[in-house]
């Protein structure tokens, strides 16, 4: 798994700090911006970052680049909403030879492994032998209108690989490219860093928190799993372990 910050809002903490305090003064940025110093923004974030005022927070956002994860990953990753998403596509990208996410609990399990990868490779067989049906199918009447052969089989491939996608597993390898502001990434960060959320997601976004606090470390100080800053919020579906999780949290992109 590949996680990368390629982008975010110049000076986040800095930005969050003139929006909220615009909403409270009777100056404008100008003004606000003259009297902010860095002590004085740090002062004003760690305040701020304790209230219920949340929308100033999202004046800042993150874009992250992500290779090397399944589409297991990223359907839950697109359930959060406010966001925007840019992922590759099946439909125009022909697979020749696709890469598949093992699952750790199969990885170390030998007899589990033999069958996952084999159902892998029949998988892309299958994809290989439907994209070539398809092609030869839906060219016929291209050829027949007098088209050269091989500009009638690449005129049809993305119809014939768009179908013959169906047969991927959810294991399949995707990349995606994704826009969070600070708000919408704080909530993620509550529910995805959890020991309950599905393994892959959860090393995602520990991941992201980790480069998150190199850049805006007063933003994302108590970010991470509902119990990091209080307790957990699981009820009876805790994993118990709430002690090592804040301690984890807490050291998360310490040196």
């Amino acid at each position: 798994m590949k996680v990368k910050i390629i982008a975010h809002t110049e000076f986040p903490e800095e930005t969050i700090a003139k929006s909220a305090k615009l909403c409270y003064s009777r100056v404008g940025v100008d003004e606000i911006s003259e009297k902010l110093d860095e002590d004085s923004t740090n002062k004003f974030l760690n305040m701020l970052m304790g209230f219920s005022h949340m929308s100033p927070l999202e004046h800042a956002s993150f874009t992250f680049a992500v290779e090397g994860v399944s589409r297991t990953l990223t359907h839950q990753l697109v359930r959060h909403r406010i966001a925007s998403y840019s992922q590759q596509s099946q439909r125009y990208v022909r697979l020749n030879h696709f890469e598949y996410i093992v699952p750790p609990q199969i990885e170390k399990n030998p007899k589990a492994k033999e069958i996952f990868i084999r159902t892998m490779e029949e998988d892309q067989k299958a994809y290989d032998d439907l994209v070539e049906i398809l092609i030869e199918e839906n060219s016929k009447e291209y050829i027949e209108m007098g088209l050269d052969k091989d500009k009638a089989r690449k005129k049809v491939e993305k119809q014939s690989i768009e179908d013959a996608r169906y047969v991927f597993p959810n294991a399949c390898e995707t990349k995606i490219v994704f826009t969070m502001n600070v708000r919408t990434l704080l909530h993620f960060l509550s529910l995805r860093c959890c020991n309950r959320a599905q393994w892959e997601i959860r090393q995602m976004a520990t991941e992201m928190l980790r480069q998150l606090k190199e850049i805006s470390p007063i933003l994302f100080k108590d970010a991470g799993p509902g119990c990091v800053y209080g307790p957990c919020p699981e009820g009876k579906m805790t994993c118990g372990k709430a002690k090592e999780v804040r301690e984890f949290f807490k050291n998360l992109g310490e040196k």
